[in-house]
């Protein structure tokens, strides 16, 4: 009896071992939140025609400006929620040669003021 309990007690162990995708969902994985948080509202407040050193202060610091040059600026937000799919935010701010941007790319479009926090 005692042989069969063992070799059952085994198996079990082998199987939750093996098998830990089964229970991937309870294994506790943080969120990684990198780069830029901005709401729609940060968003709304800049517009053509502003300097660069007023959508500095709106904004804040870009995550990236162009390499080859400083007349573009990138506000990335990537979300890796613990056990959900990644999602990517990027503003792309475009300036001209005098420093006034001259075009804003916001993929994809933030829709009004986020409820999960």
């Amino acid at each position: 009896m005692s042989c069969k309990t063992l070799t059952a007690a085994a198996v079990v162990m082998l199987m939750f071992t093996a098998g830990c995708s089964v229970f991937e969902r309870v294994v506790y994985r943080p969120d990684i939140n990198q780069g830029n948080y901005l709401t729609a509202a940060d968003v709304a407040k800049i517009h053509t025609g502003m300097t660069k050193q007023q959508v500095a202060y709106t904004l804040g610091t870009s995550m990236m400006k162009d390499p080859f040059g400083s007349n573009t600026w990138y506000y990335i937000f990537r979300r890796e929620p613990g056990h959900e799919a990644v999602s990517q935010q990027t503003l792309t701010l475009t300036f001209n040669s005098s420093d006034i941007l001259t075009h804003i790319d916001n993929k994809p479009t933030l829709e009004g003021p986020s409820t999960s926090q």
